[in-house]
């Protein structure tokens, strides 16, 4: 029997989740077992580290100073009402637009990877560390990449297609 359109759809966001969060784990899990807490291994001179980080707060240490258990209800809280939008969005994608389901597929991976360390140590583990002298970009890792690419095909698709009503 052939999966029709929409079990296809629902496959395939199954496995870019799956794909996301198993490549966010995966790397989180060597940098962890590799590289000591607040350690760096420089990759380029001069533009970019691996360097082992927690990040108890959210987006350029959004909320970072907050308690610990306040920063954990809020950020589990968000994650999960966050997922159920994204789903909703996701089942109301038209079946033409491919990008705008990718990048509700990438948004939701990414969350998933990053809720799995919150729930798990309490804060997000980052490890990519872009830098030019003396100006530094905040650490972050591949959760918060999908994040961002699915945000990004997201913003482009609103900004060059009209959405259906």
């Amino acid at each position: 029997m052939t999966p029709n359109r929409s079990n296809r759809r629902y496959l395939y966001l199954v496995l870019t989740v799956g794909a996301v969060v198993a490549l966010d784990q995966a790397t989180k899990a060597l940098v962890m077992a590799r590289i000591p807490l607040y350690h760096s291994i420089p990759v380029i001179e001069g533009l970019f580290n691996l360097t082992h980080l927690l990040n108890p707060g959210g987006a350029f240490g959004f909320l970072a100073s907050q308690g610990p258990v306040v920063r954990q209800l809020l950020f589990v809280a968000a994650t999960f009402l966050a997922m159920g939008l994204i789903l909703y969005y996701f089942h109301r994608t038209p079946g033409g637009h491919r990008a705008l389901a990718a990048a509700f597929a990438l948004i939701l991976g990414g969350a998933v990877g990053n809720l799995i360390d919150r729930l798990r140590f309490g804060q997000v583990v980052d490890f990519l560390d872009f830098y030019l002298g003396r100006y530094h970009w905040p650490a972050f890792n591949i959760a918060d990449s999908a994040i961002t690419v699915g945000i990004g095909i997201f913003v482009g698709h609103l900004v060059f297609n009209r959405l259906p009503d």
